[in-house]
């Protein structure tokens, strides 16, 4: 017995060592299963990361579509809000239209219309005086006065206008006729 006890602490120390080895190699025969598997930086970088990232962009791509179609929608809608505002307001378009007028031509503007004179000569038809206003110098225009390139005219009533001598364009923003 004697022998025996001189023994037990190695017996002791060794199923120590031996369990501590079971128990290490049960816990590393856990982990990395089909069922929960290890992952690795290398799956994270070419597997995981991509699907995320693409999964994203399509998830923002379909955002910024549709944020763009209520964009337009909205746009749309304000516009028309807007061109009734005006329409009831009894304002002019707020767009410029190119006219080209030949050489004799008339342009008559309704009441608060206005002209640009782009290319060739125009001289001022009024039946008042003054028939057109100079907005860019603020000087009148009366009838047979010649109209200056690249200056804003406003009619300050009812059948003012140009006359074109020779070819001419002319921009016009409101109600207008030519003859």
């Amino acid at each position: 017995m004697r022998h025996f006890k001189s023994r037990l602490p190695r017996l002791a120390a060794g199923l120590l060592v031996v369990g501590t080895l079971a128990g290490v190699a049960l816990a590393a025969g856990t982990q990395g299963t089909q069922s929960d598997p290890l992952v690795t930086l290398s799956y994270l970088e070419s597997v995981f990361k991509p699907d995320v990232v693409a999964q994203a962009q399509q998830k923002i791509t379909e955002r910024e579509q549709a944020l763009a179609g209520e964009l337009a929608a909205d746009a749309q809608e304000y516009a028309k809000q807007l061109e009734e505002k005006l329409s009831q307001a009894g304002a002019q378009s707020a767009v410029f239209t190119a006219v080209s007028l030949q050489n004799g031509q008339t342009l008559t503007l309704s009441d608060g219309a206005e002209l640009l004179l782009r290319t060739g000569k125009v001289t001022c038809v009024a039946t008042g005086d003054p028939g057109l206003m100079d907005l860019t110098d603020g000087t009148p225009r009366y009838n047979g006065g010649e109209l200056t390139a690249n200056h804003l005219y406003m009619a300050v009533g009812e059948g003012q206008g140009v006359k074109a001598s020779g070819a001419a364009t002319v921009m016009v923003r409101g109600k207008y006729t030519v003859k």
